[in-house]
C-alpha cells in the first residue's frame, strides 16, 4: 500500500508548485479497450474474471467494450446482465452464440439464485445481441490495432467471426488472450468442448495469440477471503463463490482460478507474473493440444510460464474480486 504521510509532508513544505511537478511527472496510462468472451455458467471462475475487469475498469485500467457469451444456455445474457449491473455499467452491449456453440449450464445452480436475487437489465437471450454481429459493430468504432480480447470459455464466436472477418481482426484486433490448452501437452475442456472452433482460430487468428494453460490457473485457489468478508453484503460475486465453494469437496482451499489468469494478462501484461514460451499450438480433431517452441520470440503464440509463485498470484486474485462497486 502506498504511503501517504511523508508525500503530504513533503508537499505541506514544497507548496502548490512541487505537488503540481510530481503531477505532470506522472505518466498517463490509457486503459485497455477490451472484449470479454466467456462460457459463464459451467465454472464459476467466470465471476472472478468478470469481477477482476470491473476493478480493473474502475482504477482505469481498461474499458469493457462488450461482455460476449459462448455458450448458449438459457439466460446466459441475464447473468452477465447481472455482473455488469451490479459494478454500474448496465449499458455494456451483450452478445450471445448461434445455434452451434455449446450448451452447457452450471451444476450448482448459482446463476437461478443471482438472477432471483440482484436486478439485471436484460431478461432473456433474445434481448441480447448476436455475438458476432457486436464483435463486428463494436471493432469497427475502435482506432486500429488497439483492442485486446480475452476469452475464457469455448472460441465459438472468435471462429465464427474468422470465417468473415479475418481483415477486420487484423486491423483492429491488439492481442488475444485465452484461456485455454494444457502445456506443453493435454487435453483441456474450452478446447475440446469446440474442438473445431479452437483449431480454426489457432491456425487463422491473425495475430499473437498468449494462451493461459490449465496449469496456471489449477495452482491458484481464490474466494475464500471473499466469503469470509463479512463487511461485503448483498453481492452476485460473493454468493456464487459461498454456493460453488461449499458444493465441492476439491475447493476447500478456494476455486482454482483459471480465468482469473488471462484477465490478469489480458489487463497488466504477462510480467511480472509470468514469461512467455513461443511457438505454436497444434490442436486435433479431439480437442488435445501438443506445443511446437519456436526458435524466436516472433512466433504468433505464447503459453504463459510461472514466474512469481502462485501464492503472489493468488494474493492479487483474492484482493480484486473483493472490489466492490464505485
Amino acid at each position: 500500500m502506498r504511503k501517504l504521510a511523508p508525500l503530504l509532508f513533503a508537499l505541506t513544505l514544497a507548496g502548490p508548485l512541487a505537488a503540481q511537478n510530481k503531477k505532470s511527472a506522472t505518466p498517463k496510462i490509457d486503459p485497455v479497450p477490451i472484449i470479454f468472451d466467456t462460457d459463464m455458467g459451467p465454472d464459476y471462475d467466470d465471476v472472478g474474471a468478470i469481477t477482476m475487469l470491473h476493478a480493473f475498469a474502475d482504477s482505469g485500467k481498461c474499458r469493457i467494450l462488450a461482455t460476449m457469451a459462448s455458450d448458449r444456455y438459457a439466460n446466459v445474457a441475464a447473468v452477465l446482465s447481472v455482473f455488469n449491473t451490479y459494478f454500474h455499467r448496465a449499458n455494456i452491449p451483450i452478445g450471445v452464440p448461434g445455434a452451434n456453440a455449446p450448451d452447457i449450464r452450471d451444476e450448482q445452480h448459482w446463476s437461478d439464485t443471482i438472477l432471483a436475487r440482484y436486478p439485471h437489465k436484460i431478461k432473456a437471450n433474445g434481448e441480447a445481441s448476436n455475438a458476432v454481429a457486436l464483435y463486428r459493430k463494436v471493432l469497427a468504432a475502435q482506432p486500429d490495432h488497439s483492442v485486446v480480447i480475452v476469452t475464457v470459455g469455448f472460441q465459438t464466436n472468435l471462429a465464427e467471426l474468422l470465417k468473415t472477418d479475418r481483415e477486420l481482426i487484423k486491423k483492429k484486433v491488439k492481442l488475444l488472450v485465452s484461456m485455454a490448452g494444457a502445456f506443453p501437452k493435454g487435453k483441456e475442456f474450452n478446447i475440446y468442448s469446440d474442438a473445431p472452433a479452437a483449431i480454426s482460430v489457432s491456425k487463422g487468428w491473425p495475430t499473437d495469440i498468449i494462451y493461459s494453460g490449465f496449469e496456471i490457473g489449477q495452482k491458484v485457489k481464490t474466494g475464500l477471503p471473499l466469503i469470509n468478508n463479512n463487511a461485503i453484503k448483498n453481492s452476485p460475486v460473493k454468493d456464487v463463490f459461498r454456493i460453488g465453494i461449499h458444493h465441492s469437496a476439491e475447493d476447500t482451499h478456494g476455486r482454482m482460478s483459471w480465468d482469473e489468469t488471462a484477465v490478469l494478462v489480458a489487463v497488466t501484461g504477462a510480467a511480472p507474473w509470468y514469461t512467455l514460451r513461443h511457438g505454436h499450438i497444434v490442436i486435433d480433431t479431439q480437442g488435445a493440444n501438443t506445443w511446437q517452441d519456436a526458435t524466436s520470440d516472433n512466433a504468433p503464440h505464447a503459453y504463459l510460464v510461472e514466474a512469481l509463485p502462485a501464492a503472489t498470484v493468488q494474493q492479487t486474485i483474492d484482493r480484486l474480486i473483493q472490489h466492490q462497486p464505485r
